[in-house]
């Protein structure tokens, strides 16, 4: 491996470059250009080392980021990974990073790059949440290509590799659900439990008191609730497409305890639900017997209840007359979104003091209520609503029981 310097005159004046020529693994000659020597001895260092291990792979010989998606998203498919799952795949694919970064070379794909890309999504007008997905979608991405020998970096695990050794301006700024904002009042999970419709009663109590995901809620089956041991097993979820499947991952295969009031209400509502084919299948099925859409039991049970309740209010035009959407919808103001919300609450129900109306539980069991596949989930999302351990009754106890 050399580095050669080039110098030539045009009308302009003199110029100068510095070119690293070397033969790659496969005994093939290449050779890269830089502005600056200092530049090309970084490039032949790393080179040496990609070439002695085997992975190198030469700006000429490098695949497009277009390539590797296609190939991503085979692999995605051959794996059989749920229908929604490879949907949003596609969908990142195609309408966020393709326009903007699918002509770009797998190997110049840098941590630079990716940050550039990550302001160019938010200047659009994606959101966080949306970017965050984006990214994760281009990390497995470039992944799959390591795996195949199609680029030696990972930009997006360097990238993420970097804020974990120091605080990041999105993890300073990162924000933390809070109580009446982005999680119900148990005062406002009365108020909705109380407004709601008979049909969508037990639904939303089902929601609020076990803290199943939405497809969790909707596949949960009769064979899966044990209304003797006041409890329920949760071993699929329906996807959005109606289609039954196994729980989000290991760790949504669980057993959560019901209170005495839900027990009570499902096994009356166990004596009239709907059957499918004549079979008495589902806990919470549409009047057919089959999987409930997710759109109706938000539209036509938790967002009627919310309704109701006064927690959220109708969009009013200028006579303040209540608006409606296409289907004839009110239009509701923006707080509180979906049924997620409700899976919000239980958790903050489930952490709360006892003195508080909440149960108290410590974090690990908490995870394992919610299902979360590690305990860095639960505690990053709601590791601020447990309790200090510098309660001021508390430390007043503890120092009059340590000093007498």
């Amino acid at each position: 491996m050399a580095i050669r310097k080039r110098a030539w005159t045009t009308k302009k004046g003199k110029h100068e470059a510095w070119i690293v020529d070397y033969a790659d693994q496969g005994g093939n000659r290449r050779h890269k250009t830089f502005p600056r020597k200092r530049d090309a001895e970084e490039y032949a260092a790393a080179t040496r080392v990609q070439i002695g291990e085997g992975t190198h792979v030469a700006d000429s010989a490098s695949r497009y980021v277009k390539d590797a998606g296609d190939l991503w998203l085979a692999s995605a498919r051959a794996a059989k990974l749920e229908q929604s799952t490879l949907d949003q795949y596609e969908q990142h694919l195609r309408l966020h990073i393709l326009p903007f970064i699918g002509r770009e070379k797998l190997s110049q794909l840098t941590v630079p790059l990716v940050r550039a890309f990550q302001d160019r999504l938010d200047s659009e007008g994606r959101s966080s949440a949306m970017i965050r997905a984006i990214i994760g979608s281009l990390g497995a991405m470039l992944g799959d290509a390591q795996e195949r020998g199609l680029v030696v970096r990972n930009a997006v695990r360097e990238l993420r590799g970097r804020r974990r050794r120091g605080s990041s301006t999105q993890d300073r700024h990162k924000k933390r659900l809070k109580v009446g904002v982005d999680i119900p009042t148990p005062e406002e999970i009365r108020a909705i439990i109380a407004h709601a419709t008979p049909r969508w009663r037990l639904v939303l109590m089902g929601a609020v008191f076990t803290g199943l995901r939405a497809s969790e809620l909707r596949g949960l089956r009769w064979d899966d609730v044990d209304l003797r041991k006041c409890e329920l097993h949760v071993r699929q979820r329906a996807d959005r497409y109606n289609r039954i499947g196994p729980p989000k991952s290991a760790a949504g295969d669980r057993v959560i305890p019901l209170p005495p009031t839900v027990v009570k209400e499902l096994s009356e509502w166990k004596l009239i639900c709907p059957k499918s084919d004549g079979k008495i299948a589902l806990v919470f099925p549409n009047g057919a017997g089959n999987v409930e859409s997710h759109v109706n039991i938000v539209q036509r049970g938790l967002v009627p209840a919310m309704l109701a309740a006064g927690i959220i209010k109708p969009v009013l035009d200028e006579k303040g007359v209540a608006m409606r959407d296409e289907d004839g919808k009110p239009l509701v103001g923006p707080k509180y979104g979906g049924l997620h919300v409700l899976r919000h609450f239980f958790a903050s129900w489930c952490i709360n003091r006892k003195e508080d109306g909440g149960q108290g539980l410590p974090p690990k069991v908490v995870q394992e209520r919610l299902g979360h596949s590690s305990i860095t989930m639960t505690m990053d999302t709601y590791g601020h609503l447990f309790p200090r351990g510098d309660d001021g009754s508390e430390l007043a106890a503890a120092e009059k029981l340590l000093l007498g």
